[in-house]
């Protein structure tokens, strides 16, 4: 006896004259012989029952000896229909024919001459004749290289395993897809060679095995129609519905490749219909904060919440009856609902009813997502049929729940790794350019602590790199920020003096005088000068004194009471004072910011290609970035001081960029703030360390801090023998310490302005010396304007190197 898979991928036939010629090495042939075999042999059994039986169908065969000898016209099949009856009694029993899924037919072709009544049933209920059952996941070409294999086991007596489980995926009457698995029995096939049968050498068969995908060789060592298969083959269905959909659930939710897919929430509810045999149940999903008792919206396409309906987060006692809270949160346990219509009767609309039967929903099960007592979130079935989804079907959920509770635990760990991924790039330092470095300490560190050395995280240092620093600061922000305090504040004293002189003129109480007296004198002091203190005490005398007084005024008149309803509509319920100007303010810094920092990290990306480096920026009253290239930041390039000179040129052009940047925006501003540029050149190598304490990088070793003191120093400096800021609004300082820094700036000055960067005018002046520090000097250019989308504007697409300066140059 021997088994093998066929497949048949069209419509089931029965009124053709001849068999088709597939393009197949096999010749079909329809015979019984094989098995009509078996009863020549029954019919000489000493069992007088199994021989008479045996005798019976024999007798019924013998006047139709092609039954026997094989026929290729199967219009022959109707006519011998009662007697292929006969001949296939013991194969398709009577007594099962409603409960078994089987059928007769030819292998590799779509003749089926014999089923069971419940394929039949199975088949009319999916759309009858128009329905036509295909395997899944099995390649043409698949099918040829398979029916060669059996050739080569039947005739050549090579066995190869080529075995595969199929399936049909057959819906129901109501739509559900439910899945069959197919075993196909063999037993009444031969193999017959024909004159286009080749001899097959070990060779040819080694080649074979080692080209599975090459399927014109298969063809020339298995010519088409070289074997005849005579007989026929009986195959046997087993519905794996809920088997295929745990399968396709533990799939979708473990699989990181799905789960993110617009198709996966779609697939799933599919995978649900099936599951539960019910077609409109509808999946959904919530997660629970347990720090703060409430049910939280997931986040992702197709993704939904009955719980939730269209908020985003809820307390689970306000989502849930006491009943359910204790079932879900308290036993980790299911909470079904057969009939939502009845209970929200019975229970008076309290939730979850009220909301489920808003939503047309008639029976849902809300399933605990739980992981070691610990709710992770809720699965939501919902159903628009009463008993749908019950307490006893709930049950099936036991085996796919730990599928889920696996999908749900890695999401998290997946979230929490992103989490991570953005406090590092929001947060700390540990750039791209050097984490290869912190990948190394810590291979390192697990290393020691497998083998028993005390693990101990040491600290970074890069040794020999080049600093580069610049700010684009917010021009006199803090006198800025002074004058919208100042504003804020008088305009609240003012409209709270208002309402005070209304309540004296009511009604002559001292209390009210005094507070006039005492608003008054606030007035004089913050319009003369705003003290560092001053903010705070208005913002204490508010508080303690007049808010508990106006409390007391609403309830004595009608006219102070909508009085101060009015000043109380101006009050900023964050900072419970007035928050006008200081909003315009905060708003135009933060928009500045934004904007700056935009252009800097997407051309970071350009940077970092043309050489690794590391890079840091700041969000102050402006914006401040540091940059360190040299050889000990890079792990496996060379460094030249090529690049050093290339990321100098591209910082100059990204800060011009950045200040057109804000002169495009400043006119958007609710307060039109102006910004001054500073960039510090040291030409003089370094090294920075890690700073565990800290989670930043900072230069490394006394000599190395000077560099520090000058940053931190400059921007406040002035212009030797004047009393003027060397940072100015329009220009580029560009600060320095020697001459060849200085001829180096010029030529990328000169090489930018031909570019459209700079005007052209500029100008040299020497610093006032800085406490500890002597002898810095400073380029100012002024900065070329224009205004965006202008034939003059300044292009952003366009990154100018240090070659592309030297070929200017040369030109």
């Amino acid at each position: 006896m021997w088994i093998f898979f066929c497949n048949f991928t069209g419509s089931i036939t029965t009124n053709e004259d001849m068999i088709d010629k597939l393009q197949s090495p096999l010749s079909q042939m329809i015979s019984f012989n094989e098995i009509l075999k078996q009863y020549d042999a029954m019919a000489q059994s000493d069992d007088s029952y199994l021989a008479s039986k045996a005798k019976h169908i024999l007798a019924a065969q013998a006047p139709y000896p092609e039954l026997r000898e094989g026929f290729t016209d199967i219009s022959l099949l109707k006519k011998y229909k009662n007697v292929i009856k006969i001949i296939l009694q013991d194969t398709f029993s009577e007594v099962l024919t409603n409960n078994e899924i089987k059928t007769a037919s030819l292998p590799f072709d779509n003749v089926v001459f014999n089923s069971s009544e419940r394929f039949k049933r199975i088949l009319e209920n999916a759309g009858g004749k128009e329905f036509l059952p295909h395997l899944r996941d099995f390649p043409d070409h698949h099918l040829y290289i398979m029916t060669c294999t059996i050739i080569l086991s039947a005739h050549y007596g090579y066995s190869i395993d080529f075995k595969r489980p199929f399936f049909y995926d057959i819906p129901d009457k109501n739509g559900v897809m439910r899945h069959y698995r197919i075993l196909y029995n063999a037993d009444f096939m031969e193999i017959l060679p024909t004159e286009k049968a080749k001899n097959l050498s070990k060779e040819d068969i080694d080649e074979l095995l080692e080209n599975f995908d090459n399927l014109a060789l298969w063809q020339e060592k298995f010519p088409p129609q070289s074997f005849i298969g005579k007989g026929f083959v009986i195959s046997s269905m087993f519905d794996v519905t809920n088997e295929h959909a745990i399968s396709e659930i533990k799939s979708s939710l473990i699989a990181n490749d799905k789960r993110g897919s617009e198709s996966f929430m779609y697939n799933l509810q599919e995978t649900f219909k099936s599951f539960f045999s019910i077609p409109d149940i509808r999946a959904g999903f919530v997660t629970y904060n347990p720090k703060k008792d409430q049910f939280e919206k997931v986040f992702g396409v197709g993704l939904e919440s009955f719980i939730l309906q269209d908020k985003e987060v809820e307390a689970c006692k306000e989502a849930l009856c006491q009943s359910s809270y204790s079932k879900l949160l308290t036993e980790n346990g299911y909470f079904s609902i057969s009939d939502v219509d009845k209970y929200f009767e019975l229970s008076g609309g309290i939730m979850p009813y009220k909301s489920l039967k808003e939503q047309g929903i008639k029976s849902v099960i809300f399933a605990p997502i739980a992981s070691e007592g610990n709710l992770l979130g809720v699965l939501e079935l919902v159903s628009t049929q009463k008993n749908g989804l019950n307490s006893v079907n709930a049950n099936k959920l036991e085996d796919i729940m730990p599928f889920i509770v696996t999908g749900v635990l890695r999401s998290m760990s997946e979230e929490e790794n992103r989490i991570d991924a953005i406090i590092q790039n929001e947060c700390t330092s540990v750039h791209s350019s050097v984490y290869w470095k912190f990948r190394e300490e810590a291979k390192r560190f697990i290393v020691d602590g497998l083998e028993d050395r005390q693990p101990s995280f040491k600290e970074i240092v890069f040794k020999d790199v080049y600093p580069l620093y610049g700010q684009i600061d917010i021009k006199d922000s803090s006198l800025a920020r002074n004058t919208a305090i100042q504003r804020d504040i008088m305009i609240q004293l003012s409209e709270i003096n208002k309402v005070l002189e209304f309540a004296w003129q009511k009604n002559k109480l001292p209390i009210y005088e005094e507070l006039i007296f005492r608003i008054s004198n606030y007035i004089d002091e913050v319009k003369e000068l705003l003290n560092t203190n001053s903010e705070q005490a208005v913002f204490n005398f508010v508080q303690n004194e007049i808010v508990p007084v106006f409390e007391h005024l609403k309830n004595q008149d009608k006219e102070l009471l909508q009085m101060i309803i009015s000043y109380e509509s101006s009050i900023d319920m964050g900072t419970k004072s007035y928050y006008d100007h200081r909003r315009n303010y905060d708003e135009s810094v933060m928009m500045i910011n934004k904007k700056l920092s935009a252009v800097i990290d997407k051309k970071q990306k350009d940077a970092q290609a043309m050489f690794p480096h590391y890079f840091e920026r700041y969000k102050t009253d402006g914006v401040e970035h540091n940059m360190y290239i040299g050889a000990s930041i890079v792990d496996d390039q060379k460094f030249d001081s090529l690049y050093l000179s290339n990321l100098r040129l591209w910082q100059l052009q990204i800060m011009c960029e950045m200040e057109n940047k804000h002169y495009n925006l400043k006119p958007e501003l609710s307060v039109p703030l102006d910004v001054a540029s500073l960039m510090l050149v040291y030409n003089t190598s370094l090294a920075i360390r890690f700073r565990m304490d800290e989670k930043r990088f900072d230069v490394d070793g006394t000599y190395n801090a000077r560099y520090e003191i000058i940053k931190k120093r400059i921007d406040k400096s002035y212009i030797k023998g004047t009393n003027k800021r060397i940072t100015e609004p329009g220009k580029m300082v560009i600060v320095y310490a020697q001459k060849s820094d200085e001829l180096e700036y010029l030529r990328y000055i000169k090489f930018l302005k031909s570019k459209g960067y700079f005007s052209g005018k500029l100008e040299i002046v020497e610093l006032e010396g800085l406490q500890g520090v002597a002898g810095l000097k400073a380029i100012r250019a002024d900065i070329l304007y224009s205004v965006k989308d202008s034939e003059t504007a300044v292009s952003t697409d366009k990154m100018y190197t240090y070659e592309d300066l030297i070929e200017e140059f040369e030109i």
